[in-house]
């Protein structure tokens, strides 16, 4: 009997695995296999070695040149735009929900924590009609006629309100988790220290919580690296490709042309992929490290 119960993990293990394996893993591998490739989707892939880096990166006359360094540009004004909104909010609002005279605390953060249910296709319906120029709530409200999503700023606002409004739920939900596990003993020290609020955030909530902020920060600046379906339903990458993000290049060269381009794609998204994996551990170094001094 003790011999099977070795392997009993395996059973709740191995299809998180398999599924890793097969959706994450070898479609990673065959994407930087087909990034030194020319290939169509369709026939054969044709082996070009670094070509397909080199008409990125080195030709600056090359659509492709411009595509990746706009794409990335406008991604990384996503990122710094959203990420730093996407950490504090929620981390105030998990504060706030923590103090002693807020009353009904499940019943706000089950409503802060809806909107991470809806599919991001639909907060984008939504959200197009409320910014609508003839019938949005906004407009009405303040007797306007801006076109939201035509015009910069604005069409960047739109889009960072939209994720923020369908993101912060699950990153109170964490700063909430850790929280609740910070001993109350220490809250009670600092008081009779003399510590208000806002002490009692910095000397004891922040250093408590460190491993749920190391995790949303990374987690949190993933997925905005990978921003897709936002500026493509709410902007189409307008105006004038000024929220055209590097995803939306890619999509377009591997699955919109005439003739699939999909060994250049695939070079794009390698090298958003190495952008990510080095910001990202940059990221967990400077916080761990504060963490731990």
């Amino acid at each position: 009997m003790k011999e099977h119960g070795k392997f009993a993990p395996l059973f709740f293990v191995g299809p998180h695995i398999i599924l890793f394996i097969v959706f994450i893993l070898i479609p990673s591998i065959y994407g930087m296999y087909a990034s030194f490739t020319n290939w169509n989707l369709i026939g054969s892939p044709e082996w070009v070695g670094l070509d397909n880096y080199k008409t990125i990166l080195a030709n600056s006359d090359s659509t492709f040149y411009s595509q990746f360094f706009n794409g990335m540009k406008n991604t990384l004004i996503f990122v710094g735009l959203s990420v730093p909104l996407m950490i504090v909010i929620p981390l105030m609002i998990a504060v706030a929900l923590e103090h002693k005279e807020v009353k009904f605390t499940s019943l706000f953060q089950t409503l802060i924590y809806i909107p991470g249910l809806v599919s991001i296709s639909a907060a984008a319906l939504i959200w197009s009609l409320i910014f609508n120029k003839q019938l949005g709530v906004v407009n009405n409200m303040f007797g306007s006629e801006q076109v939201w999503t035509a015009t910069q700023p604005y069409a960047w606002i739109t889009i960072i309100i939209i994720t923020v409004w369908a993101g912060i739920g699950g990153n109170m939900i964490i700063y909430r988790a850790g929280i609740n596990g910070v001993s109350k003993d220490l809250y009670e020290s600092a008081e009779i220290d003399g510590a208000g609020p806002i002490r009692k955030f910095w000397n004891v909530t922040l250093p408590s919580i460190k491993f749920p902020l190391i995790y949303t920060m990374v987690m949190t600046t993933a997925g905005a690296f990978n921003v897709f379906a936002q500026p493509l339903m709410m902007t189409d990458g307008g105006p004038r490709q000024s929220t055209t993000v590097l995803m939306m290049y890619i999509r377009d060269l591997a699955f919109s042309h005439g003739e699939s381009i999909a060994g250049v794609a695939s070079a794009m998204a390698v090298m958003l992929g190495l952008v990510l994996l080095v910001i990202s551990a940059i990221q967990y170094y400077i916080m761990n490290k504060n963490a731990t001094t």
